[in-house]
């Protein structure tokens, strides 16, 4: 059912290479931008309905398909589940002017499309890849694919992954060869949420890759529609597999770093942002902030998925494995330090708010949000009486299964009367609060997002910060 410039990886393949019975990457361009061919879209989330409102923007028709029947619903009603700026406008122009069709049929989707888009997340359980989501995408778009069509894959994926399961799966379930009969394009997604669109369309060059140069250099034409900063091209879909997971394990890293300073920190007595300031004067230097923990889909993530790879291939990682282990850390460690603020000793009966279930300040997304390690944590010790509160994240279901946690959006309600305070997210609606509003309630700063001198002393902590005593 369905309703309503360029920059180049230098390598040896420089000439596109087409076969007499492949339609020409100038036709298919063409195609598209006159709207004989459709763009389908399998996943509709944080970066499937970026992609989308991209597409029709760009003026290209789109196909949505989700496995969410809210999410489809709520699509053919011109409304996004995310909070992205100008998806929902994107959606309902698209409605409106018959460019954005909605189907709940993934095969027809295939069969209707010319290019397939993959945009649903690879999971993780126990540390390792699960590909079950995607290889239920690849299987649909297999059985509806037609001799010249194109697969694009966006999630994130070990090395070799394109190669070694998903073009065999394609392959399986068509019937169809793939360089000879379909395109296979990896374009790993660069976004960051709350910006997407922006992202993508100015934000970074797009990073597209193939194994055989006609697939490339069709990926570099279709996809310079939408990358207005540029396109990075790679011949080898398993070069820009490990790019795309280098840009995630280089923030961990970097990132397990300043945690690990700002614990020294601590323990010295020194103030790790300031010393962090005068570090970041040298140019050479690039310093990460230090904080709660490291939540998301994307950069915990990532270094696993590395881990994997490597311990497959006999090789030990032994720095993205030490960076994560230290991020690990990070929820326990800052709670134990919050903790020692509340005066005397926490008990069961302790009052506690924590400020923040999102990952990170101004999304909704709680993915791994170090909140959960918290709550975790505080339902091992018996507190009984925990306040989350959230300016963007209402659903009560997230925080179903911790016992005696209530979620809450009445900022004063949050703050009220407690034995104290912890600030997981760095919400922009958290930046002017100071000890006015608190009282005599001790608050630890575990973003080193606000001032320490608009508190009393002794009822201010955080990450990094020296002692006040």
């Amino acid at each position: 059912m369905q309703s309503g410039g360029t920059q180049s990886v230098p390598h040896s393949f420089d000439q596109i290479s087409t076969s007499r019975d492949r339609e020409t990457v100038e036709s298919i361009v063409s195609k598209f931008k006159s709207g004989e061919y459709f763009v389908s879209v399998y996943g509709l989330g944080h970066v499937g309905a970026p992609i989308a409102s991209v597409w029709l923007r760009a003026g290209v028709k789109v196909i949505g398909i989700d496995k969410s029947k809210k999410v489809i619903e709520n699509t053919r009603n011109g409304v996004t589940h995310i909070p992205e700026p100008h998806v929902n406008e994107s959606f309902t122009k698209g409605l409106t002017e018959g460019q954005l069709l909605v189907y709940d049929d993934p095969v027809k989707a295939s069969v209707d499309s010319k290019l397939k888009m993959i945009c649903v997340p690879v999971l993780i359980r126990k540390n390792k890849p699960d590909l079950s989501i995607v290889k239920e995408v690849v299987i649909s778009i297999g059985k509806g694919l037609k001799k010249g069509d194109i697969v694009s894959i966006h999630p994130s994926l070990p090395p070799l992954t394109t190669e070694k399961v998903l073009v065999p799966l394609l392959e399986k379930t068509s019937g169809l060869k793939s360089k000879v009969d379909f395109s296979v394009i990896y374009n790993p997604e660069r976004i960051y949420e709350g910006r997407a669109i922006f992202d993508i369309e100015e934000g970074h060059p797009g990073i597209v890759s193939a194994d055989d140069i006609y697939s490339l250099e069709l990926a570099v034409a279709l996809f310079s529609l939408m990358y207005r900063k540029g396109i990075v091209k790679i011949f080898g879909i398993k070069t820009a597999e490990a790019e795309k997971l280098f840009e995630g394990v280089y923030r961990d890293v970097n990132i397990s770093l300043a945690n690990e300073l700002a614990r020294l920190c601590d323990r010295l007595n020194i103030d790790f942002w300031e010393a962090k300031k005068a570090a970041n004067s040298q140019s050479f230097c690039h310093i990460h902030d230090p904080g709660i923990g490291v939540g998301g889909a994307c950069i915990p993530i990532y270094p696993q998925f590395i881990i994997d790879v490597a311990l497959k291939n006999k090789v030990n990682c032994k720095i993205t494995k030490t960076g994560r282990a230290i991020n690990n850390e990070m929820p326990l460690y800052s709670l134990s330090k919050a903790l020692r603020l509340i005066r005397g000793r926490y008990s069961r009966k302790s009052k506690i708010t924590i400020l923040g279930l999102a990952f990170r300040g101004g999304v909704s997304d709680t993915r791994l949000s170090p909140t959960f390690d918290l709550l975790r944590e505080l339902l091992r010790l018996k507190i009984k009486d925990v306040i989350v509160h959230d300016p963007l994240v209402k659903d009560n279901e997230l925080i179903k299964k911790y016992k005696d946690v209530k979620l809450v959006s009445d900022l004063n309600y949050a703050i009220s009367g407690r034995d104290l305070i912890i600030l997981a997210t760095n919400h922009r609606e958290y930046e002017n609060i100071d000890s006015s509003m608190l009282g005599h309630t001790p608050i630890y700063d575990g973003r080193g997002f606000l001032n320490p001198a608009k508190f009393e002393r002794n009822l201010y902590g955080g990450i990094g910060r020296p002692s006040q005593k």
